[in-house]
Order: structure tokens, then sequence, then C-alpha cells
């Protein structure tokens, strides 16, 4: 299953290359959370659905209300695709930036074995790699203190 789902997600970041969006653009934004050598390979995408996977085998998986989720956002490794309406907000895409860097430290296997069982045993909302995800976004939307996230994900994952 890991291997359909990569292939897919290899397929997603290939038919949207033409659109990406280079995240170093928020190297004054984010300065001091991301480096700009890690924005520089991440990207974003705006587009109209958020593309997921919608294979037969997640819902019996039980990742059926996950693959149905109403998102504003996903990433998939270094590519996070958003909504229009989502796409000025700097915390969503701060938010998609931890995932990238989940994604980096953990590679793509270890990365989706460790989300669909966090989906699986806790749902999204009690997922530690969500509540990471939110933790960092709400210290960044609250001007705390800077944090070096790839640091921080590396620490702590």
């Amino acid at each position: 299953m890991l291997e359909q789902i990569e292939n897919w997600i290899d397929a997603t970041n290939l038919k949207y290359s033409s659109q990406k969006v280079r995240c170093d653009k928020f190297s004054n934004e984010f300065y001091g959370f991301y480096s700009s050598e890690f924005l520089k390979n991440a990207y974003y995408v705006v587009v109209d659905q958020i593309p997921k996977p919608d294979f037969a085998g997640l819902r019996e998986m039980g990742l059926g209300d996950f693959v149905d989720m109403d998102a504003a956002g996903i990433t998939y490794k270094n590519t996070y695709y958003l909504l229009p309406e989502v796409a000025k907000d700097l915390r969503v895409h701060f938010h998609e930036l931890v995932h990238v860097a989940q994604w980096l430290k953990l590679g793509p296997d270890a990365f989706m074995m460790r989300y669909i069982s966090e989906i699986q045993g806790v749902g999204y909302n009690e997922a530690p790699l969500e509540k990471m995800a939110y933790a960092l976004d709400t210290q960044f939307a609250s001007k705390g203190n800077k944090i070096d996230v790839l640091r921080h994900v590396a620490q702590t994952l």
C-alpha cells in the first residue's frame, strides 16, 4: 500500500510541477523558524480541490474519514497543496511547512506509516504529527519565541 501511495504522490507532484511556488518567498516572514535553504526546497501549489489518494485499500484500513475530510491544505513530501481561500494565510503555510520538515526527517515510508497509524489510532485531531504542527503554528501566530523548526522536529520525532 505504501508503494502505491508514494507512486500516487510522486505522480501528483509531477502533475503540478509547473504550478509550484518556492517557499523561499516567505524567508522574511519565517526568519528564525525556517532556514532559507529549507524554504528553497519546499513548494506550494494553490488548487481548487485538494488532491488526495482515494484507494479502496485506504478505506479498508479505516481511513475513509480522513480521505473524505474537508481540508484546506495537505502536504506530500516537499510540496503542499492549498485551497485559494487560505493561500494568503501565513499560519497555514507555516503549518504545512512543519509537515514538510516531518517528511524530510522521517522519510516517505516512515512518515506515511506513522501518519496512517496515528490517524487510525487516535484520529486526526489527536495525531501527534498534527498536534506538533498546530503547536508550532500557534507559536508562530502568537509571535512567540522563534524556534528552529527543523531542529525541533528532528529532536521531537
